[in-house]
């Protein structure tokens, strides 16, 4: 029997349609939802444990992944299975986390599972923006303590219009990419990249998605209210402890206001806030502690939490002594690694990025391979951050979460500012070596001077500052603080990160978490953020004010050039054999690509030694080297024949023609050898193909004058010059001839 099926559509406004249904699959789950745009589908189930653990933070694992068969595709490698997330995957796994997370109990630590799945893909659809929308959607059908609806919406402008959720055709016209999570009176997050906007520009687009966003909402109330809602689950609430509250308060909140006060470096402050702390916990009892330890450690950090926020806020001063708007000190350098294309260090505080910059040809883009999205980028950044960078040591397990996340967050600031015609891959790779708040803006600064360091002739500088905001919800008061510290960026009401120009915002990523944030607010910050930016910049191009004018001397040149689609096999050789011994003789890497357009090969030279570039260059014009009827070319004799001379042109060596004998002179010649001498360079015009002969010719003696009374002579018998070779054939045959009659 087919189960009863709940659906309910939204509406995009532009013909476009996104529907949730629900009874249909994964009944087994908390919670599921299908979501269809288009033909694309996605697949959410949510599952949450009964069984709370004994752990300070919610164990909620967000997973996203794309099924290659959603695209009639089959997997790449040898097992052809769906493997480890792409990065792709884990950036909308971070985009639906970072919304979700927050609006769970804070004492709530059940296991918690969203999955989300990519079942069929449509190519104008772009499934990481309706991943939020189908996660709060499958919540609100289960029975988890979660505070209120989300969704999640990407918005455009293309012509100045806004668009929801653009396909990939528009978004490569739009010059804005931002998807922006939500509740219905609240932004919660907001990540994307721009083309130089303003700060009043960026938020009208946020407005413009909050509005799409509450249409979803209200979606998800109506498809709950038809399925029916579940009555939330109990789970075991702890009980503030009023009285032990007030002692821990009044026993470190002025301590920890003096320590906030005075200004002091991050481990000097650590070591006198667990000083602190460690004097609370001696003013009980071991039988007390045994009892409330775990309540006096909490209720120490809320004492601290208040304290310094408390100091921001009434005072205008921070953890490190600064003044909210101040931004550390900073000090920059170049060209620090001795072997490598382009290197900068970029230190502001007590963060640092050292940047390198490798160039490639086309052959080191990196390959993008999801069922959604296929394609290459010739530009990109990888973010590490070692333990060692924060003090800490702890092993290893691959790639995080967090450093794709950062990574991508840089290289959206930067890409935008690299030329069209660019002839390099860029791979650029940030080392974190220290880390005390916003090391992914460390990495734009550091990134953009190892760039211009390595000869890429960048359109504009890129600085990056990261935002913070602690705001008093009961009088008002609020501070927006520039170039937060890691621990106002755990205290405070908003994380915002902005990279940008000179003119105009490049790329941004926005944490809120802080209910019902005024706009007028947000201005405020931005525009707070663009003075900190330019501080920046000024500091980035003191150190370096313009790219190189050419890369680097033990760096690779790279000349690209186009040729004839005609002439690719003959550059390639059978079996490679041409392109291959061209490289090793030349010491040059040669990449030959075919244009999709003009059906051209593009050929992509790269060397350290401008001598085997120009090698190469010399080998391809002799390949397509095509002489012009008319034209006078210099020859160097290569092969004496009987009936003329085997001649190649001076400028396209390879390249061989043969001088007839009748073209030596005007007077009778017998033998080229009477004229020309092996190794001799000579003058010749070119005629094309002979009629007759069918044959390119040219002629030495149509370049001299004719003599007074000249009288053409008597033609050539042709046994002259093909008696032999006619003989040889005729030979060839009488010997078959000979063997069939055997």
């Amino acid at each position: 029997m087919m189960p009863k099926v709940y659906k309910e559509v939204i509406d995009l406004g532009d013909g476009r349609e996104i529907s949730i249904e629900t009874g249909k699959l994964a009944k087994q789950a908390h919670g599921s939802v299908v979501v269809q745009s288009g033909k694309c589908m996605l697949l959410c189930t949510v599952v949450s444990n009964y069984e709370q653990k004994d752990l300070p933070f919610l164990p909620l694992t967000v997973d996203y992944r794309e099924k290659f068969a959603a695209a009639g595709r089959y997997p790449g490698g040898f097992f052809k299975r769906e493997a480890r997330p792409s990065d792709g995957e884990v950036l909308t796994m971070r985009l639906v986390d970072r919304v979700l997370r927050p609006l769970f109990p804070k004492n709530y630590s059940a296991e918690t599972q969203v999955m989300i799945q990519l079942m069929s893909h449509d190519d104008d659809v772009m499934p990481d923006a309706m991943a939020g929308l189908a996660a709060s959607a499958a919540i609100q059908l289960s029975d988890f303590p979660f505070e209120c609806a989300i969704s999640e919406a990407r918005v455009g402008r293309v012509n100045g219009e806004f668009i929801i959720n653009p396909t990939r055709a528009q978004l490569a016209e739009s010059d804005i990419d931002m998807i922006i999570g939500a509740s219905a009176d609240s932004v919660m997050m907001v990540e994307g990249e721009m083309d130089e906007i303003s700060e009043e520009e960026m938020v009208e687009a946020i407005k413009f998605a909050h509005e799409a966003i509450k249409v979803q909402i209200d979606a998800q109330h109506r498809l709950a209210d038809a399925f029916g809602r579940k009555e939330v689950r109990e789970y075991e609430e702890p009980v503030d402890n009023e009285e032990l509250v007030k002692k821990v308060h009044d026993m470190a909140y002025d301590k920890v206001y003096a320590v906030a006060k005075a200004g002091s470096s991050k481990h000097e402050r650590s070591a006198a806030f667990a000083a602190i702390k460690e004097e609370v916990k001696a003013s009980f009892t071991e039988e007390e502690l045994e009892e409330f330890g775990d309540l006096v450690s909490d209720y120490y950090r809320k004492a601290e939490k208040a304290a310094v926020r408390d100091l921001t806020v009434n005072e205008g001063l921070r953890l490190d002594g600064r003044k909210t708007d101040e931004v550390r000190d900073i000090w920059c350098e170049i060209d620090y690694l001795p072997s490598v294309h382009g290197s900068a260090i970029f230190s502001r505080g007590e963060t640092q990025a050292l940047a390198t910059v490798t160039l490639g040809t086309s052959r080191d883009a990196n390959q993008i391979d999801m069922p959604s999205h296929e394609g290459e980028e010739r530009f990109y950044l990888h973010y590490n951050f070692p333990p060692f960078c924060t003090g800490e040591a702890r092993p290893i397990r691959g790639t995080s979460r967090r450093e794709v996340g950062h990574g991508n967050l840089a290289q959206r600031g930067l890409k935008g500012m690299v030329p069209d015609d660019c002839p390099y891959t860029v791979r650029v790779v940030s080392e974190v070596l220290e880390s005390n708040g916003s090391s992914s803006m460390a990495t734009v600064c550091a990134g953009t001077m190892a760039m211009m360091d390595a000869g890429i002739q960048m359109i504009k500088p890129v600085s990056g500052i990261a935002m913070g905001l602690i705001s008093d919800g009961n009088t008002g008061k609020y501070a927006v603080l520039s170039d937060i510290l890691g621990d106002e960026d755990h205290l405070g009401d908003m994380d915002f990160k902005v990279t940008g120009t000179a003119d105009g915002i490049t790329a941004c990523q926005m944490d809120i978490k802080v209910k019902g944030l005024s706009y007028e607010i947000l201005v405020a910050a931005l525009k707070q953020a663009r003075d900190g930016r330019l501080h920046i910049l000024t500091k980035l191009t003191d150190t370096i004010a313009t790219p190189r004018a050419d890369v680097k001397e033990y760096a690779p040149k790279m000349v690209s050039v186009r040729i004839a689609n005609e002439y690719i096999g003959a550059l390639i050789g059978p079996g490679g054999k041409v392109i291959q011994e061209l490289q090793k003789e030349t010491g040059t890497t040669i990449v030959i690509n075919e244009d999709p357009v003009t059906e051209e090969g593009v050929v992509e030279i790269l060397g350290t030694g401008q001598a085997g570039i120009d090698a190469v260059l010399a080998k391809i014009d002799s390949i397509t080297f095509k002489p012009v009827v008319g034209d006078t070319y210099k020859v160097k004799v290569i092969k004496m024949l009987d009936f003329g001379a085997v001649v190649e042109y001076l400028d396209a060596p390879g390249n061989e023609v043969l001088l007839h004998v009748s073209e030596l002179a005007w007077e009778r010649t017998e033998n080229a050898s009477d004229v020309l001498s092996m190794g001799e360079e000579l003058e010749v015009k070119y005629f094309g193909i002979d009629k007759r002969t069918r044959k390119e010719k040219v002629s030495r003696k149509a370049l001299m004058e004719k003599p007074e009374g000249y009288k053409a002579p008597a033609p050539r018998e042709r046994s002259n010059d093909r008696g032999g070779r006619d003989n040889r054939g005729g030979g060839r045959d009488n010997r078959r001839d000979d063997r069939k009659r055997d």
